[in-house]
């Protein structure tokens, strides 16, 4: 090798080495002793999505004590027959937008434990295997519906008509607001009605199969004298419009 190469590639061989210094210098003054495979931009829009549950939450009571307030200024004086007032009550009931008191069944529902194995005879699991589902969380409500439940409570929310028990993964969103596993339902009414309801549905049948196989959690507990607060959130339907 003549002299020009080898000083032309030790050049090139430090050059190397300066540039791979710059590099580290950089990265270290960028991470500051953080994970840079770590997005923030997560952590935030996380903490953001669990804020704007709270803050629905919070609107939720508001507009439930106002509700209140309304009914109680329209009942001073509101010229209707009693027999016109009993049918508007009976309607409130029936709309959940009401308290509702009775027995109870209430019915858990969990994800697998972190290192779920299959039992004997059952083959390995998909990650979906170990979840709770929008479709497992439906099932039970409209188990509990066919068995004469009188009103049901999803975690800490009545249901009326218009809600809808949507999952995002394995995240429930229900009326604006975000919930995760454990899933608690409660239904008020006659419980070997509301438990026989249970026993009936071939989808829960088909989820039974899925905690035997694989451990997902799946609970049953009989309550008296429980009392499901009204609906406090706004029932106005709200649909998408064309644009002009």
């Amino acid at each position: 090798m003549t002299a020009g190469r080898r000083i032309t590639g030790r050049a090139l061989t430090a050059s190397v080495f300066a540039l791979a210094g710059v590099i580290f210098v950089t990265s270290f003054n960028t991470a500051k002793g953080t994970d840079l495979r770590t997005d923030d931009s997560l952590l935030k829009l996380s903490d953001l999505i669990q804020q704007r549950s709270d803050r629905n939450g919070e609107l939720d009571e508001s507009t439930g004590r106002l509700r209140d307030d309304v009914d109680a200024l329209a009942r001073r004086d509101d010229g209707y027959t009693r027999a016109e007032n009993e049918k508007f009550d009976a309607l409130q009931k029936a709309s959940g937008t009401e308290r509702v008191s009775g027995d109870a069944l209430t019915v858990t529902l969990n994800d697998a434990p972190p290192d779920a194995r299959a039992a004997p005879g059952y083959p390995e699991p998909q990650a979906n295997d170990l979840v709770i589902h929008q479709q497992d969380l439906q099932a039970v409500v409209n188990a509990l519906w066919a068995g004469g439940a009188r009103g049901i409570q999803v975690m800490d929310q009545r249901l009326i008509s218009t809600s809808a028990v949507r999952c995002v993964g394995n995240t429930l969103i229900l009326q604006g607001r975000v919930y995760s596993p454990p899933y608690k339902i409660t239904a008020v009414g006659d419980r070997e009605r509301l438990r026989a309801a249970l026993d009936r549905s071939t989808a829960i049948q088909n989820y039974q199969l899925y905690v035997e196989a694989y451990g997902l959690g799946w609970k049953v507990d009989e309550r008296r004298a429980v009392t499901l607060p009204g609906y406090s959130g706004t029932v106005d339907l709200h649909y998408a419009k064309p644009v002009q």
